[in-house]
């Protein structure tokens, strides 16, 4: 069974044995492949608005995800997320668990839409996962990502509308 919570500080050094091998392969991030262990920590915990942490049934963290406004001001009503799932973990639906605890708190934070800016056109299964979750290609950007095995692949916008207009005021 996964439980979510936030993160504490206590959680980084776990967190980071599940980031730095994904960041490292560079196949579906586009952070540098040789990123610090700070600066991962700033971008994975100082910079969003909030950081969470999917643990298993013995307290051990199996994966993370963050939300943060996509855009300042006249686009901050769109959120934007990162989801990593340790390698140990994967296959067993935690993305999925992440996910739907992301949306359930993008809405309570007053976000009305999720936007996902680089989905890596290879990353055939998180592509088939947010599709699954109602996500839409929103525009493909030709050739966007530069992937260490495969050459310049393409990326996707991929965009949901978390907030119908039948239920707001």
């Amino acid at each position: 069974m996964t439980s979510i919570r936030k993160f504490h500080n206590s959680d980084w050094s776990e967190i980071w044995t599940i980031l730095e091998p994904e960041f490292q392969s560079g196949e579906s991030y586009s952070f540098p492949v040789d990123i610090s262990e700070q600066e991962a920590f700033r971008i994975w915990i100082e910079q969003p608005t909030v950081t969470f942490v999917a643990e298993n049934g013995i307290g051990n963290i199996s994966g993370t995800y963050y939300i943060k406004p996509n855009q300042p001001g006249q686009g901050s009503h769109v959120c934007n997320c990162g989801y990593v799932v340790a390698e140990y973990a994967r296959g067993q639906g935690i993305a999925s668990e992440m996910y739907r605890h992301s949306h359930q708190q993008a809405v309570s934070m007053g976000f009305r839409c999720m936007q996902y800016n680089m989905v890596v056109a290879s990353n055939e299964g998180a592509v088939r996962l947010w599709k699954h979750h109602g996500f839409h290609i929103a525009g493909t950007l030709p050739e966007a990502f530069h992937h260490p095995k495969l050459g310049y692949v393409d990326a996707y916008v991929m965009y949901k509308k978390l907030v119908s207009d039948l239920l707001e005021t």
